[in-house]
């Protein structure tokens, strides 16, 4: 059965710098469009990047310039966070666009 297992989240200070990982189990993913969302408490779940088979990145608004999403050829999606800031605090789930999968989620918290 096909799986996404995410890892990299935990607690960071203001300014500070984390990297996710998404390991996807099977082969078919890579060529489909994956993205990082996250969800902060009574919030919405938001998209905070994806990046197509051919590499082509989109990012949200509030963290353009901060983050940066790639992929290697082995099915993981990795999620760069720098300058990070209590308003990133949230639980980050990787995404396959346009399908079903989702992972179970990394917590990320930002704070002094």
């Amino acid at each position: 059965q096909a799986q996404l297992v995410e890892s990299g989240g935990g607690l960071v200070q203001p300014g500070g710098s984390l990297r996710l990982s998404c390991a996807a189990s099977g082969s078919f993913f890579s060529s489909f469009t994956m993205g990082w969302y996250r969800q902060a408490p009574g919030k919405q779940r938001e998209l905070v990047a994806q990046i197509t088979s051919r590499g082509t990145t989109n990012y949200g608004d509030s963290v353009k310039g901060r983050f940066t999403i790639s992929r290697d050829n082995k099915n993981t999606v990795y999620l760069q966070m720098n300058s990070l800031k209590p308003e990133d605090t949230a639980v980050y789930y990787c995404h396959v666009v346009q399908t079903t999968y989702w992972g179970q989620g990394t917590q990320v918290t930002v704070s002094s």
